[in-house]
């Protein structure tokens, strides 16, 4: 059954939520246990998955918010510093000019309408100082170069506050995300409340497979080094928790778990199963090697790592810690060889 491979809503600073994806994930995961004469709980079932899927696609949009805001944050800083930068360029060259013109005033030159110089338009003065032949093509030069300067600053002060604007716009993008996880994981929480203990128990213990079932892997051979590097990263992570919106060490989402097992290899991949299906070229799934990355669903919403034998690697849900799984375990959208 392929509800219970679904993963989960993403979000390292939200345990909570995580706890509930916990509990909605081991329902998922041994829901194939309810008697075939229990169509309540069938109808149950159905909605649990349906919420279990819709949480995880919010989980991606939530990595992609989320991947944004840090970008734009750093952005934002050094959009803020080149300014900083630059107006202490603007001041020192106001400076040297107020000096000069000081200079040229006492000995019977310009006159102090030279304060010009510091209005907000220095074009204007140069236009008309020049008429007047009361400027020296030193301080004309100078002029030019603060002018020139001086729009730099406001197209990188612009350019700061649309930075700005959009960082706040992600962040709220972030913040909505993560109430649409924690709302469908509070309704399928509630769902799973109303079934029997034995059920849920059952669910439990369906949800808890992990390094005590390995396949049989003997005689795969990685294509290359780099894809055997991302291989012994993802193996090391098995038995880890399945955190949204984590990119290990210590807990893992789907694509959280192939970003970081592939930067062990030397290979940076974009934060999101919908991203890392475009990272390299795709190929058929019967010709998918050890390495590979496996896309599923329509939406790319769940992504694993194929390591041979029929077997991916993946961080399959809340409750379910990173493990192995046959790569047929739900529908496979792509492969995509990195």
């Amino acid at each position: 059954m392929g509800s219970h491979r679904r993963l989960a809503p993403s979000s390292g600073f939200n345990r909570g939520a995580g706890a509930a994806l916990c509990v909605l994930s081991a329902a998922a995961a041994a829901l194939g246990a309810v008697p075939a004469n229990a169509a309540p709980h069938d109808d149950t079932r159905a909605e649990v998955d349906r919420l279990y899927e819709e949480a995880e696609k919010a989980t991606q949009a939530y990595d992609k918010a989320d991947e944004t805001v840090d970008t734009l944050r750093r952005q934002v800083r050094d959009a803020q510093d080149q300014i900083a930068r630059r107006q202490l360029r603007v001041n020192s060259m106001r400076e040297e000019l107020g000096s000069l013109a000081g200079a040229q005033y006492r000995s019977g030159g310009i006159d102090p309408t030279v304060a010009l110089l510091f209005s907000d338009d220095p074009a204007d003065y140069l236009d008309k100082a020049s008429v007047l032949d009361r400027i020296s093509a030193r301080q004309a030069g100078q002029l030019k170069d603060l002018q020139s300067t001086m729009r730099q600053l406001a197209q990188e002060r612009a350019e700061a506050a649309r930075k700005l604007a959009e960082l706040e716009r992600s962040r709220k993008a972030v913040i909505s995300h993560k109430r649409t996880v924690e709302h469908k994981l509070a309704r399928a929480r509630e769902l799973l409340n109303s079934l029997p203990y034995a059920e849920r128990a059952a669910y439990g213990r369906a949800s808890r497979s992990g390094r005590d079932d390995i396949p049989d892997l003997s005689g795969v051979v990685p294509p290359d080094g780099r894809a055997a590097a991302a291989i012994a990263a993802a193996r090391s992570a098995l038995g880890k928790p399945y955190v949204w919106g984590a990119t290990g060490p210590s807990g893992f989402d789907c694509s959280g778990l192939m970003q970081w097992s592939y930067a062990h290899a030397g290979v940076h991949l974009p934060r999101t199963s919908q991203e890392q299906r475009f990272a390299g070229h795709q190929v058929p799934l019967s010709q998918a090697q050890p390495g590979d990355l496996v896309v599923y669903r329509s939406d790319a919403s769940h992504v694993a790592m194929y390591v041979g034998n029929g077997q991916v690697i993946h961080a399959p849900y809340p409750g379910a810690p990173v493990r192995y799984d046959p790569v047929n375990m739900m529908p496979v959208s792509s492969v995509t060889r990195v």
